[in-house]
């Protein structure tokens, strides 16, 4: 009899955490934009679909003339909306650079699998376009395949908001 007097008992006392520990719960608004300091911008970590995707595409490299146009086509047959094409005037030993502000964070992430997450982030917390600059670097020799892609992206895991940024709320 006393064993079940025991057991009600903690029984009773593990409810009455639970519901405390639910009502004191604070991590419930934790990354919302209420909770962002002022002057914080708010970044858009919602993964794009290739065809929702803005990029400009850059050449990088030190001898590789015509890259830039090569791989922007292999990015339109993607189904990506290549804005511009050129080269870059700093040379990239890396694979790729990708550079973008707070509206490209999830596209940026999408672009980066197809780099097999090897290319560099650029983040600039002052730029207000949605456009991601693709910087094609010497180490660069294609793009991943799709079986490719979307290994990397579950490896990636889902897009963050960067250092300085607060996530953008989603829509309901």
């Amino acid at each position: 009899m006393r064993a079940l007097v025991v057991v009600g008992l903690l029984a009773v006392l593990a409810l009455v955490f639970v519901v405390v520990a639910l009502i004191r719960d604070t991590q419930g608004s934790a990354g919302l934009a209420g909770g962002c300091p002022e002057g914080w911008p708010l970044a858009d970590v919602a993964l794009r679909e290739s065809k929702d995707v803005k990029i400009n595409v850059y050449n990088g490299t030190s001898d590789r003339i015509g890259l830039a146009k090569d791989i922007a086509d292999d990015f339109r047959n993607r189904k990506f909306q290549v804005k511009k094409t050129g080269d870059e005037k700093k040379q990239i030993d890396d694979i790729a650079v990708l550079r973008y502000g707070p509206k490209g964070v999830g596209s940026a992430h999408l672009l980066r699998a197809y780099f097999l997450n090897n290319a560099e982030y650029e983040y600039d917390a002052k730029r207000t376009d949605d456009v991601v600059d693709v910087v094609l670097g010497n180490g660069f020799q294609q793009l991943a395949t799709t079986t490719e892609v979307n290994q990397s992206l579950g490896d990636l895991g889902a897009p963050v908001a960067p250092a300085g940024s607060c996530p953008m709320p989603e829509d309901d």
